[in-house]
């Protein structure tokens, strides 16, 4: 396992190494062995392609290090590291964000960030269910998914310009006030 997982680092710095000079849709599969210094076949035994790779370095970069936190109930933290762990590469998720379609950094992101949320809302809640009929753990994690995914990505295309601090208490000003208390603080 530990083979393993050297391997993945190796092959997603070199991934970043070359996002840094060239779109991300344009680099190959054969550019990224030949710098992490492997053969073809073994990027193949560890990723379908350079998606599933970008999908590894989302997972284990940004999202992975939020769980523990998560779990604890420092969901304010939790974010803070998001937004930190970006920051510390800015240049490659600067990229990153400019991908469309299915493998977009907003459709990988919200996929990962659902599937955190799911887990730890469902662990939450135990067995008790929704005063609200059709108020699911899966709906109330899309909810929150999209909503932490849009503030993500909105920080990403603002260039990064407010701290994650600031960037974490907004996302927690928004979700726990509502749209009639924000518009009546407004001056």
């Amino acid at each position: 396992m530990q083979h393993r997982t050297n391997v993945d680092k190796l092959l997603a710095e070199s991934f970043k190494a070359l996002a840094n000079k060239t779109p991300i849709d344009k680099i190959t599969i054969k550019e990224i062995t030949d710098r992490a210094g492997v053969i073809r076949p073994t990027f193949y035994n560890h990723f379908q392609d350079k998606y599933e790779l970008l999908e590894w370095i989302i997972r284990t970069e940004i999202l992975d290090p939020i769980i523990p936190l998560m779990q604890e109930g420092y969901l304010q933290e939790g974010l803070i590291l998001i937004f930190t762990n970006l920051q510390k590469d800015k240049g490659f998720y600067m990229k990153v964000v400019r991908l469309e379609g299915q493998d977009s950094c907003e459709s990988i992101t919200r996929k990962f960030i659902k599937e955190i949320l799911y887990t730890f809302i469902n662990e939450k809640a135990g067995n008790k269910i929704a005063a609200r009929k059709g108020l699911t753990v899966d709906l109330i994690a899309e909810y929150f998914a999209q909503s932490m995914t849009f503030v993500v990505i909105s920080w990403l295309k603002m260039n990064m310009s407010l701290t994650p601090v600031q960037m974490a208490d907004i996302f927690q000003y928004m979700t726990s006030h509502s749209m009639d208390d924000i518009l009546g603080e407004m001056k």
